[in-house]
């Protein structure tokens, strides 16, 4: 599905950008070559190397390819926002059509829109993310958690466009923070654990009081969760899956809950089952949930959970299509929301998948979560 929506994109570009503009056919055929590859970009990375989500190739051809897709993108939306203009000064105008000069200088115009806008988000998507901090209230917080610190990070992806030197200034960056407890929500990686093996190595310098705690993404079970959950704590990270452990801090406890993300079925893994991770937690004491995909968020406020911690939406990555990303994902695609008795966080991700890497207007982040006392 996803590779036919992306050829009615092309056919679309071929049909309003292409067709219309005054080149000689040949030239207007090898454009329409080149556009037709950029937006078949992940149907030949599949065909050669048997994935779309991991392409082993240099990183400055990861960029590249990109750039031009995100630029693919972008000009597809650009026009498909002027060709609604031209509509209504169609109307404006009683049906007197805009001089053909302004159309073909328009298009360029696009094109030119598109490419830098590429340019500045693809930048932008491979910087190292800033720490957002927030103080969050949390229903019946025991005294010793007051000020209790958890650094999230969510969707590294760690892949050929974010390897090894990006993961250690993500590493350093978090543990300026001294947090108490580092949690990480998913999407560690893009790739097998031999592909990923020097990329990974940095975060078995994560650094906490309390240590790391991890729940697995939908990318980790594309290429085998079971795999990745070992290679995880052989770098020191505690892996919930359907399961909890608790916190100890002065005597007092907070429970901390991981569930397996909704594609786990897909892979012969277990579902996603609350019930089962809380099985054996103590009455009474707060819980933190971290979940991949802000899913189910009413059934786990009504099984109780006071804080869940997600990711996967990267935020919507460009401002304007969190509309589109939040369809998908139950409305829920960035910052705090309030469900009931329970607060959920989406973090806008310190990665990104690199078959779309692009940001604009919506940071990365790694968020510094500071816990205290609800209001009564």
């Amino acid at each position: 599905m996803f590779h036919i929506a992306l050829l009615f994109c092309f056919i679309y570009v071929f049909w309003r950008f292409v067709i219309p503009l005054p080149w000689r056919f040949a030239y207007k055929l090898v454009l329409a070559g080149v556009l037709l590859l950029v937006s078949k970009y992940h149907l030949i990375q599949l065909l050669v190397f048997g994935t779309m989500f991991s392409p082993e190739m240099p990183r400055v051809l990861v960029i590249l390819c990109g750039w031009l897709f995100c630029a693919f993108v972008l000009l597809l939306l650009i026009h498909i926002t002027f060709d609604l203009l031209l509509a209504a000064t169609w109307v404006v105008r009683r049906g007197r059509p805009l001089g053909a000069r302004f159309q073909v200088y328009s298009r360029y115009g696009m094109a030119c829109l598109a490419l830098a806008l590429s340019a500045i988000g693809v930048n932008q998507a491979v910087q190292v993310p800033e720490v957002r901090r927030m103080e969050l209230g949390i229903r019946n917080l025991p005294p010793a958690f007051d000020g209790f610190r958890i650094v999230q990070l969510s969707d590294p992806q760690l892949s050929r466009l974010l390897e090894a030197p990006w993961a250690e200034d993500l590493v350093a960056r978090t543990n300026s923070l001294q947090a108490d407890l580092i949690v990480i929500t998913g999407d560690l990686i893009d790739g097998t654990p031999q592909a990923r093996h020097n990329d990974v190595q940095p975060l078995s310098k994560l650094s906490a009081r309390h240590g790391v705690i991890a729940s697995l993404g939908n990318h980790e079970y594309f290429f085998d969760a079971r795999v990745w959950t070992a290679e995880f704590q052989r770098l020191g990270m505690r892996v919930l899956v359907n399961q909890h452990e608790l916190v100890d801090e002065q005597g007092q406890s907070l429970i901390v809950a991981g569930i397996a993300d909704p594609v786990a079925t897909a892979f012969n893994h277990e579902a996603p089952d609350l019930t089962k991770a809380l099985a054996g937690a103590p009455a009474g004491l707060p819980i933190v949930l971290l979940s991949h995909q802000p899913i189910d968020v009413l059934q786990h406020a009504a099984a109780g959970v006071d804080l869940q911690l997600s990711g996967h939406t990267h935020g919507g990555m460009v401002r304007g299509l969190d509309w589109f990303i939040g369809r998908f994902n139950g409305g829920y695609v960035s910052g705090l929301y309030v469900i009931e008795t329970m607060l959920l966080y989406v973090n806008n991700g310190a990665g990104l998948w690199n078959g779309f890497p692009i940001r604009l207007g919506v940071p990365s982040e790694i968020t510094e979560i500071v816990l205290r006392p609800a209001a009564a």
